[in-house]
């Protein structure tokens, strides 16, 4: 959706006003968790597929009581696609990776987790907590393809930091788990200013 807003010009000794169609803003969601709340812009332009994926699952509040399962201190938190007993939820079909559209992975930026394969990511995400450029898009060479970025952490970093934090261990076979859950409990989006 576009804003309009009004400038004024002097035309002549004449004072005249014209409206300007402005870029609309990045659309934002606010990520609640159980350790605070993180604001997020959603780089619609750049990664259009993995918004709407991202969007699509937040909607339909997919992520409500999904956990951060996966966080390594100096590098990412991953979460989005499983439960507090490490049950990954059912996802939808994957999406096209979108890592050639220049984002980099830089500290407090969002981008779809995958597993090798490129075209594989569903729901799950990370937040890179340093700049993570060995991440970043290289060739279309399967081990240099990238992971696609398509957000960043616009207010909540502190939050963020504080998940990075927390005591880890393994758990269901999985590594990097919080020992106690770090839930997400609900992605919505914020109207536009």
């Amino acid at each position: 959706m576009s804003k309009t807003s009004l400038i004024g010009f002097a035309v002549c000794g004449v004072f005249a006003l014209t409206a300007l169609t402005l870029e609309a803003a990045d659309p934002q969601v606010l990520l609640k968790t159980n350790k605070g709340d993180i604001t997020i812009a959603l780089f619609q332009d750049k990664a259009p597929i993995s918004v709407k994926n991202f969007l699509s699952y937040a909607d339909e509040k997919f992520f409500d009581g999904t956990i951060f399962h996966r966080v390594i201190k100096g590098f990412m938190v991953q979460g989005g696609g499983m439960t507090a007993d490490m049950h990954e939820k059912s996802a939808k079909p994957p999406i096209k990776n979108e890592a050639a559209n220049g984002l980099k992975n830089k500290r407090g930026t969002l981008a779809m987790a995958r597993t090798p394969e490129i075209d594989s990511a569903t729901c799950q995400f990370f937040i890179n907590l340093v700049d993570n450029s060995f991440l970043d898009h290289q060739s279309n060479d399967p081990e240099k393809f990238g992971y696609a970025v398509f957000g960043k952490v616009v207010a909540g970093m502190d939050v963020v930091d504080a998940i990075a934090g927390v005591p880890t261990g393994s758990k269901g076979g999985h590594q990097d788990v919080p020992r106690e859950p770090v839930t997400i409990l609900s992605v919505t989006r914020l109207e536009s200013q």
